[in-house]
């Protein structure tokens, strides 16, 4: 069959690795394996959503090669294996679906498998399931291109190599879907700037008043977070931070929310519930990411950039308490005039996620260490309990 298009369809549709990442993609969302290509063939599965049936078709569709658990090299530590990079366990016929969960997600999970190093196609399936922002752990096995020739239906092939590059290049695909005026209950003027990726993401830029753009614009990054936006949580500071932010950009005459889809710091919506479970069993928001393989956090912000340069915006001055946002911006070209602090309510359902912020990511909230002072000093003063 003779093939058209050439240049004119790497216009339209994308490049073929890009477009099989994409689908890789789609496919690990749907709990669907894929296969890994790097001059060799390995087939991989997520163990989201993985159960008895599931894992009985994996193997059979790996016969006669026995599966391996990729888990990250964060992972890997909770566990005790020293490791800086994504590493395979063995898994002996013995070991059904919920094991295999507890490996993944159990802070107390045991094991006395014997690790080794993942491979280059095995990490590139942990990064590609770490976008699909599901359990960042993915089954394995080696396989032929004859033997992957005959899977019924076809799987997915996504290069390995191109996996790294995709959420570089997603940047460049970023277009303005479109964008309308919309009043706010708080009397507040906004424009919404509707953005849209590869990914299918819908990244918006809430334009507040009339910024000047001859200026640093007031700007404030936003990780959506539905729990604290939408529904008003105490266990985090998200929608207060979002309202008084809103609140200041007013005062300042305008300025610019990016609100990037970014829940959890990255994780996602599922796994950010999670990791609350993590924390009702003690853990803190730093430990309950990485205990699941998750970096603490695992947000970037080359879409902010590339949003602020598509709107005009080159100076800013940051409404943040988290100098990662500084840096991030800095680094990609965005000249930051200022920061500005957004310091939130206290409440005993935040408290220990704001300590944790404050001590274990570096975040600026000198408002918190005044009323942890206040509280150890009532404290103190309290007087003992009677005998």
């Amino acid at each position: 069959m003779r093939k058209v298009g050439g240049g004119l369809s790497s216009i339209l549709f994308g490049t073929s690795e890009n477009v099989g990442v994409g689908r890789g993609l789609a496919e690990f969302r749907a709990g669907r394996p894929v296969l890994m290509s790097n001059g060799e063939f390995l087939i991989t599965l997520p163990v989201e959503g993985l159960d008895a049936k599931r894992l009985a078709a994996f193997r059979e569709l790996c016969e006669p090669i026995r599966p391996r658990l990729v888990i990250t090299g964060t992972r890997a530590r909770s566990l005790g294996i020293e490791a800086n990079a994504p590493v395979a366990l063995e898994l002996t016929p013995d070991i059904d679906a919920r094991t295999i969960h507890a490996l993944v997600a159990d802070a107390h999970a045991h094991h006395d498998l014997l690790p080794e190093p993942a491979g280059s196609a095995a990490s590139a399936a942990i990064d590609l399931v770490k976008l699909a922002q599901v359990l960042p752990a993915v089954l394995v096995a080696d396989t032929t291109p004859e033997r992957a020739a005959r899977f019924d239906p076809p799987i997915v092939t996504v290069e390995a190599s191109a996996v790294a590059r995709f959420r570089a290049q997603s940047t460049e695909t970023l277009q303005i879907a479109g964008d309308a005026h919309v009043p706010l209950d708080s009397d507040v003027r906004t424009r919404f700037v509707v953005f849209r990726d590869q990914f299918g993401d819908d990244p918006v830029a809430v334009i507040v008043g009339t910024p000047d753009f001859s200026k640093p614009v007031p700007v404030r990054i936003h990780s959506a977070c539905l729990t604290g936006d939408v529904f008003g949580s105490r266990r985090c500071d998200c929608g207060d931070q979002l309202q008084l932010a809103l609140t200041r950009l007013q005062e300042a005459g305008g300025g610019i929310i990016l609100y990037l889809a970014q829940e959890g710091r990255g994780v996602g919506l599922a796994n950010k519930m999670r990791t609350y479970k993590l924390q009702d069993g003690g853990l803190d928001t730093v430990d309950a990411n990485t205990t699941l393989g998750f970096d603490d956090d695992e947000r970037e912000y080359s879409v902010a950039v590339r949003m602020l340069q598509m709107l005009g915006c080159a100076r800013v001055v940051l409404l943040t308490n988290n100098p990662a946002k500084l840096d991030g911006l800095a680094k990609a070209g965005i000249e930051i005039t200022g920061r500005m602090p957004l310091e939130t309510p206290i409440n005993a359902d935040n408290r220990r996620y704001m300590t944790a912020k404050a001590a274990r990511a570096g975040h600026q909230l000198g408002h918190l260490m005044s009323v942890l002072a206040e509280a150890k000093e009532n404290e103190e003063k309290a007087p003992p309990l009677a005998p």
